[in-house]
């Protein structure tokens, strides 16, 4: 090849049209929304079958037959693991959605309703972030009870306050705006300022905030349901996947913790990844680059 098509290969090359960041965060989001859809979609087009005892395949290392393998009671682990990700998910949406109302009513109080209030919810922020944040959650997952309720409400009661501190401080800077103050000397009341000007421009942190939350739930749910203090055993949820392989490590059966582990924590890194570029994209400084 001659110096001329070299260069020529070169020129076309670079006039290839290149993605932006918005088209960059448009595509992983897609990519990501689509891997949960597909997590969800599986998860309730799964037959019962599927998760039912067959001893004649127990203890199966993986094939294509078995891609996760099966375990001590010939269960398939990929359906087991589908349907703990489709459970996790279900208990995160849960939880993440009480904790965004949490947020949003004292984040709204404490910016609106007086230095006591504002006190009084800045210290409930401190207590909370300051507190080891997985005991809180066994303490208040045994006190009710454990199951699905101890640990949605334990999940929701420890993950708002720092999205309230947020929305705290978003609210504090709409108050200074002119329209704000105009809407207040017209003599209209708090709450019609904050459902007419506050919550609008709120919604955004609010879904951002929404989808952040839901890695932290996931992964606080498999960790006290791996413990012993979250869901039933009975239920095919991730947690109780890992701790009951940790039993039968030792007998070689790796996949029973490995292929689980993992699609925990690819969810977890697609919904960071879905999280972090929709607030690149509603954050109006970087979505038109």
């Amino acid at each position: 090849m001659s110096y001329t098509d070299t260069t020529i290969n070169q020129s076309h090359i670079s006039q290839l049209p290149r993605l932006n960041r918005r088209q960059i965060t448009v595509l992983v989001m897609a990519i990501a929304a689509a891997l949960l859809l597909g997590v969800v979609i599986g998860g309730f087009l799964l037959s019962n079958e599927k998760l039912m005892t067959n001893f004649e395949e127990r203890s199966l290392s993986p094939s294509i037959e078995h891609p996760f393998g099966t375990d001590w009671l010939g269960r398939d682990m990929f359906a087991r693991s589908l349907k703990g990700l489709t459970v996790s998910l279900g208990v995160g949406m849960l939880a993440s959605t009480v904790s965004v109302f949490f947020a949003l009513t004292l984040g709204l109080a404490a910016a609106t309703m007086g230095r006591t209030v504002d006190g009084a919810v800045t210290w409930l922020v401190d207590i909370f972030l300051g507190l080891p944040h997985i005991v809180v959650l066994i303490l208040i997952a045994f006190a009710m009870g454990g199951g699905t309720r101890g640990v949605i409400i334990a999940v929701a009661i420890t993950h708002w306050p720092s999205l309230a501190r947020v929305i705290r401080a978003e609210v504090l800077q709409l108050r200074t705006s002119e329209y704000v103050q105009l809407s207040r000397r017209l003599g209209r009341s708090r709450w019609w300022i904050a459902t007419r000007h506050l919550l609008p421009h709120l919604v955004p942190q609010l879904l951002v905030g929404l989808v952040l939350l839901f890695p932290h739930a996931i992964l606080h749910e498999a960790a006290i349901t791996f413990l012993g203090f979250g869901l039933s055993p009975h239920q095919p949820a991730v947690g109780v996947i890992l701790s009951e392989s940790m039993r039968h490590l030792s007998t070689g059966q790796w996949w029973l913790a490995l292929f689980p582990g993992l699609s925990l924590l690819v969810m977890v890194r697609a919904f960071d990844a879905l999280g972090d570029n929709l607030r690149l994209l509603i954050d109006p400084h970087t979505a038109q680059e």
